[in-house]
C-alpha cells in the first residue's frame, strides 16, 4: 500500500511541472505561428482559394474604413468596383476612404446586399461570382474577373486578371500600374 502511496504522491507532484510546460508549449507555438489576418474569416494573411475558383471568394474577411483599411486586399477591393464602374481607377489607392465606402454602398445596392459600406463575407461572394479560371500553368491559375457589361456610371466596367498561386494564394493586376501585387490583408504596397 506504501508504494502505491508513493508512485500517487511522485505522480502528483510531476503533473503540476507538466502540465506547466504543456501550457508554456502550447504560448510558444501559438506565439512562433505566422501572422493571421484580424477580419478574415478563413484567417488566413493573404485571399485564399483552393479546387474550383469560382467559389474562392466566399470566405474572404471584412474590409471597410477600420477593418483592413490600408492593405492590398483594399486595393483589390477597389479594382472590383472599378470593374463594376463604381469606381474610377484614380480610386485605386489600397485606401478605404470615403470614395471607396461610397461606391462599396452603390455595389452592395445592387446586389441586394445590406448597403453598410462594409465588404464582408456577403459582399465578397457577390464579387466571387465573376471569377473564371482561363489557364493553369505549372500549377498557377490564371483567373478573370469579368466586369459588368454596359455603363453605369462614367468609369464604365471592365475585365482584369489575378493569378492562384500553387499554394492557393493570390495576386491580382490592378488597371493603373501593372502589379501583380499579393492580396495582402496585412500589407499595402499597390
Amino acid at each position: 500500500m506504501s508504494s502505491l502511496h508513493s508512485i500517487r504522491h511522485v505522480l502528483r507532484k510531476a503533473a503540476v511541472p507538466a502540465v506547466g510546460a504543456a501550457l508554456a508549449f502550447s504560448i510558444t507555438v501559438t506565439i512562433a505561428t505566422p501572422a493571421a489576418a484580424s477580419g478574415s474569416y478563413s484567417g488566413r494573411a493573404y485571399v485564399y482559394g483552393s479546387g474550383e475558383v469560382n467559389d474562392d471568394f466566399d470566405d474572404e474577411g471584412v474590409v471597410n474604413v477600420t477593418t483592413h483599411r490600408s492593405s492590398n486586399v483594399t486595393c483589390l477591393w477597389q479594382t472590383i468596383l472599378w470593374a463594376h464602374g463604381y469606381l474610377p481607377s484614380s480610386g485605386i489607392d489600397g485606401i478605404f476612404g470615403d470614395q471607396t465606402d461610397a461606391a462599396t454602398r452603390k455595389f452592395q445596392a445592387d446586389k441586394g446586399l445590406v448597403a453598410d459600406g462594409s465588404a464582408g463575407r456577403n459582399s465578397w461572394t457577390k464579387a466571387g461570382d465573376r471569377i473564371r479560371q482561363i489557364d493553369n500553368q505549372n500549377g498557377w491559375l490564371f483567373v478573370v474577373y469579368y466586369g459588368v457589361t454596359g455603363s453605369r456610371s462614367p468609369y464604365g466596367s471592365h475585365d482584369f486578371v489575378l493569378q492562384r498561386s500553387p499554394d492557393g494564394n493570390y495576386r491580382f493586376y490592378p488597371p493603373q500600374d501593372g502589379g501583380p501585387y499579393w492580396a495582402s490583408y496585412n500589407s499595402r504596397t499597390c
